[in-house]
């Protein structure tokens, strides 16, 4: 439990939505590994009854996002709530997330109201509290995200498939998942500059338009991704 208006509290919800690429690029790059790497991979949300004033942040997992919206699988019961259930289908718009988190290998990432929380916590108390995850959250003071050098040869790596799978199936370029995104789209909402320079050399449309119209360009500019985008403004 925590100060909702808590103005440290706000600044944690604000960081996370501007760092929401780096959790996409983790769920996305994920999706692509034979064996998945990924412990876990959560957002959290508000979530209030119609017409009430209780709101609660709880955790979704199973997460898929559509360019504007996150939806999920909600894991928390609610304590006060009654129109929202665990188990529950649920969506929010992006801008309205609070948080984010994925694990690998035991070590947490992101955690951005977890580690608010862990700050203000005495070292007792900490350790409880990362005992009850099961998780190594590291310094409070010090949100983890994965390094730049670390995607770099990842993305290298996939752009060096990618090309010979598109040589073998050039199909592929056409294709579109349940979103209507192209391998286009996911590549540029998950920052692969590596992997867009590879689509866009094979032929890959730019203007191609997703089920709710977002283009490739403007889902990298969304999420921030600007080496993308300016691939994408050149393309």
């Amino acid at each position: 439990m925590f100060d909702n208006s808590d103005p440290a509290m706000q600044r944690a919800y604000e960081s996370a939505r501007a760092a929401f690429r780096y959790f996409w690029r983790e769920v996305a790059r994920d999706r692509r590994r034979i064996v998945p790497a990924l412990d876990l991979a959560c957002v959290k949300a508000p979530f209030s009854d119609v017409g009430g004033s209780d709101t609660e942040h709880m955790w979704l997992s199973d997460i898929d996002f559509d360019g504007r919206t996150v939806s999920g699988t909600l894991v928390n019961s609610p304590n006060r709530l009654r129109t929202v259930a665990a188990g529950d289908a649920v969506s929010v718009p992006l801008e309205q997330i609070s948080d984010w988190m994925y694990a690998i290998s035991g070590a947490a990432f992101g955690g951005y109201t977890i580690n608010l929380m862990r700050s203000r916590m005495d070292a007792r108390e900490r350790r409880e509290h990362d005992a009850a995850w099961g998780l190594d959250f590291g310094d409070p003071l010090q949100i983890r995200t994965a390094t730049e050098s670390e995607h770099a040869t990842f993305n290298e790596n996939l752009a060096a498939s990618l090309r010979d799978h598109l040589a073998q199936e050039p199909a592929a370029l056409s294709e579109t998942d349940g979103n209507g995104w192209t391998l286009l789209h996911q590549e540029a909402a998950a920052g692969g500059a590596a992997t867009v320079a590879v689509l866009l050399e094979a032929g890959a449309d730019a203007g191609a338009v997703t089920d709710l119209g977002l283009t490739p360009l403007q889902l990298a500019r969304a999420l921030g991704w600007d080496e993308v985008a300016a691939l994408l403004e050149r393309a």
